[in-house]
């Protein structure tokens, strides 16, 4: 039997692990929830991202750095080491993690360490790479594999692999940022009905926030969460989906404010007005 004192302190530890869960931004796919969704390190030092199984069977997930680049539509390319840039070199040298590999049960958090050295002679700067997790399917057993077709024919088992990406940033030196908001327009396609507006971005850093709309009256119409523009580009075009409730509220002038989230300190970054008609 374990002891007492050991009982009460892993209770202790998975207690605060979930706490910590229920107060930060975490994002889920398939039966992995991790939390932090990004993180940012300044002038070195550690971090931790938590992963949880909310699944009900033991999994395994594998963990690795991956480049990833921001286009001026705000979608990501996949970038291999080879092709990498000086500053997304000195990312992948400088930010170590582990463990590489976790093995969770149902329930159960754990933690992945990141730290963070950099160079003396780093430039001042921000430098991201992108941590992946992704499930390790089990392994089945030929005669697990579900049959089809005849006798000499080919059995085919698809097993759907899922992961989740997030940004790690290490910014170096004081880095300063400004964003802004020009051209909103209101799309009707079949697919729908959205805001798309052009973002601007200078200075040595990426900008993050929400995107807020407000009527006349302050009363808030619409919101997105976690629209980024990064370094690589200094524009991009964001979509803004709108439902039938939101879009009956686009009545005379609209506010539309690019903030910092709340838990950042809620920071007015950009703002224009429109009339949509």
């Amino acid at each position: 039997m374990l002891p007492s004192s050991f009982v009460r302190r892993c209770g202790a530890v998975l207690t605060a692990v979930a706490a910590a869960l229920a107060a930060i931004p975490a994002a889920a796919q398939g039966d992995l929830l991790v939390a932090p969704t990004r993180v940012v390190i300044n002038n070195g030092g550690q971090a931790e991202v938590v992963l949880s199984n909310i699944g009900a069977k033991p999994a395994t997930y594998r963990i690795s750095l991956e480049l990833r680049r921001m286009d001026e539509s705000g979608d990501f390319s996949d970038i291999e080491e080879a092709a990498a840039n000086p500053t997304e070199r000195s990312a992948l040298d400088m930010v170590r993690y582990a463990p590489r590999r976790i093995t969770l049960l149902p329930g159960q958090p754990q933690a992945v360490r990141i730290s963070v050295r950099p160079p003396a002679e780093l430039p001042d700067g921000e430098y991201r790479v992108h941590m992946s997790f992704r499930a390790i399917p089990d392994a089945t057993a030929p005669e697990a594999a579900p049959a089809t077709g005849s006798e000499t024919g080919v059995s085919i088992r698809l097993t759907p692999i899922y992961g989740i990406t997030i940004p790690v940033f290490v910014r170096k030196g004081r880095l300063e940022a400004q964003a802004s908001l020009a051209n909103p327009r209101l799309i009707r396609n079949e697919r729908g009905a959205y805001i798309e507006l052009d973002m601007g971005r200078s200075g040595q850093r990426s900008v993050y926030g929400e995107l807020i709309g407000k009527g006349p009256r302050g009363d808030v119409l619409f919101n997105l969460r976690g629209v980024a523009v990064y370094p690589e580009v200094t524009r991009r075009k964001v979509f803004v989906p709108l439902n039938a409730e939101q879009l009956a509220k686009l009545k005379g002038p609209v506010r539309i404010e690019y903030r910092e989230l709340p838990e950042n300190g809620g920071a007015l970054l950009a703002e224009t007005t429109a009339n949509f008609q």
